[in-house]
């Protein structure tokens, strides 16, 4: 009672703050009267800020690294990355609506260096006019690339201006606009430097059109690439005096194009790249192709006129093919005697996609045989690949890298055979064959640990239901100027034209992937370079 512990009592102690989450007091926004060094000093751990010590240059070929969303925010740290990202910006795309004609001027003071530039408006829009884009190219004079997308409300005159401002113009890409031959060829006789036209849905051009390139064209051209274009034989005479042409690319146009590629191939022979997709050409037509012996590349797809004796006549010419895509659309004109006479004359190729086309074992044979350097193959839609003819392929395709199998009747004793064959094999893709089941697939990749397999077991469908596998769309982002923001439009791809559906109706199915390894060999295209 009364009596106190023998403990003395300790004062209770204040907990020490954590210094995990201690944060130094920055400033966040400087008074206007400061210059631009002193508003871009923010206090760091030892009081100073390092990226004052980077050259404008330095900084400018730093920001060249950030994806879109990171450089925009990036802009907005202070005045300086401001100005810098400005001045090291070269690609811009906008949305080409016509409310953008007032803010033309201060876009362009701020971007002074762009030199690739696409102007894209939805079909619900408006899009920029004659005025407009004559600003733009008085703005930007250091413009080479340009890519115009649905701008319906820009004429010929407004292309001839533009031309007449932008003669350095290397790369010009145009879609969904209305101007017609008057300013195609307008571009061609101011834009001595072009070096790559894509048109596509130009409809401006009708029969009663001029010929295009009939006049004086560049010399320095060297790829062409037409899609969707009602009359797009206007083209021909700018084909055949482009004597530097190295790429053509023609896809879905109507007309007949065997007498083109007559002409192309008795004036042109230095061709290395050719496309022909779903347009009206026979066996002639690729008879003239065979007098460019420099081919290397050569796409046939759903031309349902050639024949074996069109891909003898290439095979036994153009000795260089690297790679070759055919898709017969299953009509049986090409097999067994084309692609042999592909095996025996094209020892170079590298990568061989047949679709819709029945091969047996003894052309696949000779290919494995005679193509020493045959490193991706794709079998697609094929009633004759069985499990004899996969063997072949795992026995003797020693060089083979990639292999793609699609709805074709192989099972699973044919899949086995690669456990042994095929010594360089990375990767596999096998899509909608009912005789391949999961274990096998699974069995494979314990087998050979360095190989991928792609298995896939759905029901077999028609092989224009491949159309997803093309590119994915591009992200709207914002650029703020002062108090107005910029939106750069995503792209967007309109319908066919109604009239291609009743005048060519039977090339109005679903379009289907033009190439099966397109997300493979991504790293080996360098001449398709996009805005």
């Amino acid at each position: 009672m009364g009596q106190s512990s023998s403990i003395p009592e300790t004062p209770p102690q204040r907990e020490a703050p954590s210094r995990r989450f201690s944060f130094k007091q920055l400033p966040v926004m400087s008074t206007p009267d400061q210059n631009d060094d002193e508003s871009d000093r923010s206090d760091t751990v030892d009081g100073r800020n390092y990226t004052l010590d980077l050259p404008d240059e330095c900084l400018g070929i730093i920001f060249h690294f950030l994806g879109s969303g990171d450089r925009k925010r990036s802009s907005l740290v202070c005045q300086r990355w401001l100005r810098v990202d400005g001045e090291h910006r070269h690609r811009l795309s906008l949305n080409a609506q016509a409310g953008i004609l007032p803010f033309i001027p201060c876009i362009f003071a701020r971007f002074d260096s762009v030199t690739k530039l696409a102007l894209r408006c939805d079909r619900k829009s408006i899009s920029i006019d004659d005025d407009s884009l004559v600003l733009i190219s008085v703005r930007c004079r250091n413009l080479t690339r340009l890519k115009l997308r649905g701008c319906r409300e820009i004429t010929d005159l407004g292309m001839a201006a533009f031309a007449q401002n932008s003669k350095g113009l290397k790369k010009l890409s145009v879609g969904s606009c209305m101007f017609g031959a008057k300013a195609m060829n307008a571009m061609l006789e101011h834009c001595t430097a072009l070096e790559e036209l894509s048109v596509k849905r130009l409809r401006g051009i009708h029969d009663a059109s001029e010929k295009i390139g009939a006049g004086k064209t560049p010399t320095t051209l060297k790829s062409i690439c037409l899609k969707e274009i009602l009359n797009g034989q206007c083209f021909g005479p700018l084909i055949v005096s482009s004597k530097n042409l190295k790429t053509l690319k023609l896809f879905r146009c109507l007309g007949d194009w065997d007498r083109v590629l007559e002409m192309l191939g008795n004036g042109n022979r230095g061709l290395t790249e050719i496309h022909l997709e779903r347009i009206q050409v026979t066996d002639l037509g690729l008879s003239a192709i065979a007098k460019c012996s420099n081919l290397e590349i050569l796409h046939i797809v759903k031309a349902p006129e050639c024949s074996n004796f069109g891909l003898i006549c290439v095979a036994e010419n153009c000795k260089l093919l690297r790679k070759l895509h055919i898709d017969g659309w299953r009509t049986n004109r090409i097999g067994d005697e084309g692609l042999i006479s592909v095996a025996r004359d094209c020892p170079e190729i590298q990568e061989l996609v047949l679709i819709g086309v029945n091969p047996t074992s003894l052309s696949l044979a000779a290919i494995a045989s005679n193509c020493k350097k045959l490193e991706r193959l794709a079998l697609c839609g094929s009633g004759t690949i069985g499990d004899d003819e996969f063997a072949c392929i795992a026995a003797k395709c020693v060089a083979l890298k990639k292999l793609c199998i699609k709805g074709c009747p192989i099972s699973n004793v044919g899949l086995k055979t690669l456990a042994w064959g095929c010594p360089n094999l990375a990767k596999i893709k096998v899509k909608k064959c009912k005789g391949v089941s999961g274990e096998v697939a699974e069995w494979l990749r314990e087998r050979r640990g360095s190989l991928t397999v792609n298995w896939d077991s759905g029901e077999i469908v028609p092989l224009d239901a491949a159309a997803g596998l093309s590119g994915g769309v591009e992200s709207s982002m914002e650029f703020p100027l002062d108090h107005v923001a910029v939106t750069i439009a995503p792209s967007s791809s309109n319908n066919p034209l109604a009239l291609f559906r009743t005048k060519f109706g039977f090339f109005s199915g679903r379009r289907f992937v033009p190439c099966t390894f397109r997300r493979w060999s991504v790293s080996e295209n360098s001449n398709n370079g996009n805005l």
